[in-house]
C-alpha cells in the first residue's frame, strides 16, 4: 500500500501560517490561536478604504487554510468599532463613477461578508461606540457580537440616497434580530443602542467598555480550546443551511456529524470521559 504525504503549503496555497502576516491597513495580532483584528484610524472612528476592504476580504479568504489561527476578534480601535466607508476617500469618488465601476465596488464589498462567512473560524466582533454602514455589516457578519451599553449601530445606507439591501443585509439581519426589526432598521437608518441590541438579539452580551476586547478575547480562546475543526464543521452548517429544506438540513448534518466524528477529537472526548477527565482538543 502507498502512503502519500501532501505538503499542507501545497493545499492552502502557502497561506497555512498567518500569525506573522504584516497587515497595511489594520492591526494583525495573533495570540495562542486567537487573531485580533484592530480597525485602526480612531481620529475618523475608523473607517473602512479600497484598500482595507480589499486586505479585509483577501486575509479572510486565506484564513480557509490557515493552521495557526482558531478563531477571530475585530475591534476597533479608541472607542468606536467603525463608522463605515470614509467619506472622503470612498463616497467621494463612487459619486464620479459609472455603473461597471459601481458594480465592480458592490461586487467587491461583498466579497468581504462572503469570505467572512467562508471561513471557518469563528469570528467575535468587539463593539463599543460607532458601528455604522459597513461597519455595521461586518459586525453582523460575524458569528457572534459583543457590545457595550454606549455603542450605536446603524445600517444608514438610506441616510445617503441608498437602498438597505447593502453586502447582504437583506439576508441576514432578518435572521439575527427578525424581519420587522431588520425593516424598521434598515428603512430608516436609525442608530440601534446597545441596551436595544441586547434586548432584539444583535449582541450576545453587554461588556464594560474597556473589558469589551478582553470578554470577546476570552471567548475567542475558550472556543479555540474546543474541538475547532468541529467548530468549523458547525460555521458551515449554520451557514449552508439557509438554502435547504428541513430534510436536507438533517441529511447534510448527518454527513458532517459522521465526519466529526472520525477526528481525534472526538475519540478524545471519550476516552477523557470513561477517565472522569476533561477532553484536552487539538483539532484534529
Amino acid at each position: 500500500m502507498s502512503t502519500y504525504n501532501i505538503d499542507p503549503a501545497l493545499v492552502a496555497g502557502n497561506h497555512q501560517y498567518l500569525a506573522g502576516y504584516e497587515a497595511k491597513h489594520f492591526l494583525w495580532q495573533v495570540a495562542d490561536g486567537v487573531a485580533t483584528i484592530t480597525l485602526n484610524r480612531p481620529e475618523r472612528k475608523n473607517p473602512l478604504t479600497f484598500d482595507s476592504y480589499a486586505e479585509l476580504r483577501d486575509l479572510f479568504h486565506n484564513l480557509k487554510w490557515a493552521q495557526d489561527v482558531k478563531a477571530v476578534v475585530i475591534v476597533g480601535d479608541g472607542g468606536n468599532f467603525c463608522s463605515g466607508g470614509d467619506v472622503h476617500e470612498i463616497i467621494g469618488p463612487l459619486v464620479a463613477l459609472k455603473t461597471p465601476e459601481l458594480l465592480m465596488f458592490t461586487r467587491m464589498t461583498g466579497e468581504l461578508v462572503k469570505m467572512m462567512r467562508a471561513c471557518p473560524q469563528p469570528i467575535i466582533a468587539a463593539v463599543d461606540g460607532v458601528c455604522a454602514g459597513a461597519g455595521a455589516i461586518m459586525a453582523m457578519a460575524s458569528d457572534m457580537r459583543l457590545g457595550t451599553a454606549r455603542s450605536k449601530t446603524a445600517f444608514l445606507f438610506n441616510r445617503v440616497g441608498l437602498a438597505g439591501c447593502d453586502m447582504g443585509a437583506c439576508a441576514f439581519l432578518p435572521r439575527i434580530i427578525g424581519q420587522g426589526r431588520a425593516s424598521e432598521l434598515l428603512y430608516t437608518g436609525r442608530s440601534l443602542g446597545g441596551e436595544e441590541g441586547e434586548r432584539w438579539g444583535f449582541f450576545n452580551r453587554l461588556c464594560e467598555p474597556d473589558a469589551v476586547l478582553a470578554e470577546a478575547q476570552k471567548l475567542a480562546a475558550d472556543l479555540v480550546a474546543g474541538p475547532t475543526f468541529a467548530n468549523g464543521i458547525t460555521k458551515t452548517m449554520l451557514h449552508q443551511e439557509w438554502a435547504m429544506t428541513i430534510e436536507q438540513a438533517i441529511e447534510a448534518e448527518a454527513q458532517a456529524q459522521a465526519i466529526c466524528m472520525l477526528t481525534e477529537d472526538f475519540s478524545r472526548a471519550y476516552h477523557a470521559f470513561v477517565a472522569k477527565q476533561k477532553p484536552k482538543f487539538e483539532g484534529n
